[in-house]
């Protein structure tokens, strides 16, 4: 089944256009045959028009899958920032974004998972997208301990840095799609047993 897309070559706005359109059916296929089994002749075919023109708008594949790899990690710190947003305290907030973290990303390897291999691929080769998420991750990991310095639930001799990167290499084999797929067995146990015994080590 061939995909086509109505291909308007000139610049402008309609590059925007063709660009999102790409990604649309780019995510489609991959999600059908998988990323690392796709190559770009395959995805121009499915489209409708030449590689040529897919290389106008995307200098290789990783590019486009960065694109789908970015989206799908926006919609996880999206989750999980919704979970955390109302939580009463430091510890409450560090529960559920180990929680929330460990469900979305076992949620994306049973629901879609020939897109869930993006993401894997993304985290074994470094790819800057799962680079991000990795540093957006730890960065909330360090606000959260920061506020719970600041009411008196985290103790406060650890150096942050330490502190922080020590809390996120606890969390890793369970919120790295690397990782992940190898502990989904654990990652629910994990998510509560493990921050339960992150906050006694946080505790003052």
């Amino acid at each position: 089944m061939t995909k086509r897309i109505d291909a308007n070559p000139s610049r402008g706005p309609s590059d925007h256009s063709v660009r999102d359109q790409v990604v649309e059916a780019a995510t489609e296929h991959f999600g059908h045959f998988g990323y690392e089994k796709t190559t770009v002749s395959d995805l121009a075919k499915y489209i409708g028009f030449s590689k040529a023109y897919i290389y106008k708008f995307f200098d290789s594949k990783q590019a486009i899958g960065e694109v789908i790899c970015s989206n799908r990690l926006e919609m996880i710190m999206a989750i999980v920032n919704s979970a955390i947003a109302d939580a009463p305290t430091a510890s409450e907030k560090l529960r559920r974004l180990f929680r929330a973290l460990t469900e979305a990303g076992s949620d994306l390897f049973f629901h879609d998972r020939k897109l869930y291999d993006i993401a894997a691929v993304a985290g074994r080769d470094g790819w800057p997208s799962a680079q991000k998420h990795e540093q957006r991750v730890r960065q909330l990991i360090e606000q959260i301990i920061l506020e719970g310095r600041k009411t008196g639930e985290f103790e406060r001799k650890t150096p942050l840095d330490e502190a922080a990167y020590a809390l996120y290499l606890v969390m890793r084999p369970y919120i790295n799609p690397v990782l992940l797929q190898y502990n989904l067995e654990t990652a629910s146990a994990a998510a509560a047993l493990l921050s339960s015994l992150i906050l006694r080590s946080l505790s003052p």
